[in-house]
């Protein structure tokens, strides 16, 4: 079973308090946190902490994410790794260097297309027709396996979610709307909402490769570059139509999330923290639920699919067994 993560959104202090996290927060309360309990540990808030609440972390294997001004995601803080393998990274960076990459790319944005795909086909009918989008999109997936650069790989990838995001208006309750993709910052509620679930997408993606021996600054999609985990973007675009765009239909539509749940500053939208609260608890539920899964033949968590996900491309790196990149099938 899977670990639950921990969100910490007040302001204070964590420290370590013998095998144990303590949380002091600036409104005088106290809280421990048994870190064996925790996957992954997220801070919204100010948080003051130091080398030995750190090493309490690293000797547990715990992944901690940062987030800053209105929980913008500013970076990471990787444990020490728990497998170390110079076969698996020499590898990686060997499948990088030759054929194997435009094949791992090809599987990586087929499964974004068909999981972008399955989401409009879900909403087809029940919000609109979307038979034109469901066909550019069968289109653009058969187009991948032809396509022979990466940057014409990511052109298509591209183009496919441009045709997807089109889409957004249709299935979103009034008043949100996308209009077009923004992100720096976000324009309007829907693109804020987006955005920030993309973010917990990717730090989901940074902790499952953090679990294996792979080197997370290595993609096959993304080029790799300063200041970026290109391996979690490549693995998060598969899983951005699964656990982001999905939970934005289900919160908007449901009107779990309103536009009071939004704020304007500096030209830009983001959640109000009481927004950010309700996303990311539905986020971490969404985490929680489990498919049967015909492969592995039992049933595993969202979470775990993620890692099944990793697994099988580290797996493919080594052996040359086929990497089995996420498509939906339920």
């Amino acid at each position: 079973m899977t670990k639950p993560n921990h969100h910490i959104f007040a302001d204070g202090e964590l420290s370590r308090n013998e095998s144990t996290l303590r949380i002091d927060t600036l409104d005088g309360e106290t809280k421990y946190l048994p870190v064996e309990s925790v996957d992954s540990l997220y801070l919204h808030g100010q948080i003051d902490f130091n080398t030995r609440a750190l090493g309490l972390l690293n000797d547990h294997g715990v992944p901690v994410h940062v987030f800053g001004w209105k929980d913008y995601y500013k970076g990471s803080y990787l444990p020490k790794r728990g497998q170390v393998s110079g076969n698996t990274v020499v590898e990686q960076v060997r499948a990088y260097d030759d054929k194997r990459r435009l094949r791992i790319a090809h599987q990586v944005i087929e499964a974004s297309i068909h999981n972008m795909r399955a989401n409009i086909r879900y909403y087809s009918s029940r919000k609109g027709d979307f038979s034109t989008t469901l066909d550019k999109l069968s289109e653009l997936k058969e187009r991948v396996t032809s396509t022979e650069t990466i940057d014409n790989l990511r052109a298509v990838e591209g183009n496919a979610r441009k045709q997807y995001y089109r889409c957004f208006d249709t299935i979103l309750r009034e008043p949100f709307a996308l209009e077009r993709r923004e992100y720096n910052p976000p324009s309007n509620e829907a693109n804020a909402l987006v955005s920030f679930l993309n973010g917990m997408v990717y730090t989901t993606c940074v902790s499952a490769i953090r679990k294996t021996a792979l080197d997370p600054t290595v993609g096959f999609v993304h080029e790799p570059g300063e200041r970026r985990f290109t391996l979690s973007l490549d693995i998060a675009d598969i899983f951005k139509p699964i656990l982001a765009d999905r939970l934005v239909f289900r919160l908007v539509n449901r009107q779990q999330i309103t536009v009071d749940d939004f704020e304007s500053d500096l030209d830009g939208c983001l959640l109000t923290e009481d927004g950010r609260l309700t996303v990311l608890q539905e986020y971490e539920e969404t985490l929680d639920r489990t498919i049967e899964h015909p492969r592995l033949n039992r049933k595993v968590s969202f979470k775990t699919l993620v890692q099944t996900d990793v697994y099988s491309l580290k797996k493919h790196l080594l052996t040359g067994e086929p990497y089995q990149a996420t498509e939906r099938w339920w």
